[in-house]
């Protein structure tokens, strides 16, 4: 059974650091596509960034400088890190990854809130 459990999520000043990790068990995330979402209140979940097979990125444009995403193979982890975070990075950050296999798993999320 795959599961992702996402961590490192909390409250920050605008300008602050934070860094999510993703933990994946069933499936061998250094040969699946990964991902980082989130989702603000009343609107839709967006891709915030992306890593695939062969470790290449892709960031959605609000974050790109900002954060960055790994992966740790020999942990079996994905992380999100978000450095000088501004307040409309608030939303929940959820982690997914799409298997060889064309399935598609995600996290429970984690909370961000930027505040100050």
């Amino acid at each position: 059974q795959v599961q992702l459990v996402e961590s490192g999520g909390g409250l920050v000043q605008p300008g602050g650091s934070l860094r999510l990790s993703c933990v994946v068990s069933g499936t061998i995330i250094g040969n699946n596509r990964a991902g980082w979402y989130r989702q603000a209140p009343g609107k839709q979940r967006q891709l915030v960034a992306a890593i695939t097979s062969d470790g290449r990125t892709d960031y959605g444009d609000s974050v790109k400088g900002r954060f960055t995403i790994s992966r740790d193979n020999a942990k079996n982890t994905v992380y999100l890190q978000m450095n000088d975070l501004k307040v409309e990075d608030t939303a929940d950050y959820y982690c997914n990854t799409l298997t060889v296999g064309g399935i598609m798993y995600w996290g429970q999320g984690t909370q961000v809130t930027v505040s100050s």
